[in-house]
């Protein structure tokens, strides 16, 4: 079954339904031309379903789309970036 993953703009995160919780990634906007990704929740019920990485790629994808830089303060997202070298451009120190 797919994963479906929803931006909710107004609290700054990306969220996924899993078994009636939620999977996230959160982010914060310190300028205009950045996002601050600094957390990422899986609950236990979707752990190794590849659901954190489906929401970090939506997140960086968002990014792209929108010409941002991105602070990866989430260690999950650092990871995730240094396995995927497409988006280590986006890396804001």
């Amino acid at each position: 079954m797919p994963i479906e993953v929803e931006h909710d703009e107004v609290n700054q995160r990306f969220v996924a339904p899993i078994e009636g919780e939620f999977a996230l990634v959160e982010y914060t906007r310190p300028d205009a031309r950045t996002i601050d990704i600094h957390r990422s929740f899986v609950p236990p019920a979707g752990r190794g379903k590849g659901l954190a990485g489906t929401l970090v790629r939506a997140a960086l994808d968002y990014a792209v789309a929108q010409g941002l830089g991105v602070i990866p303060t989430c260690p999950y997202v650092a990871g995730y970036i240094d396995k995927h070298e497409e988006y280590g451009p986006l890396v804001h120190a």
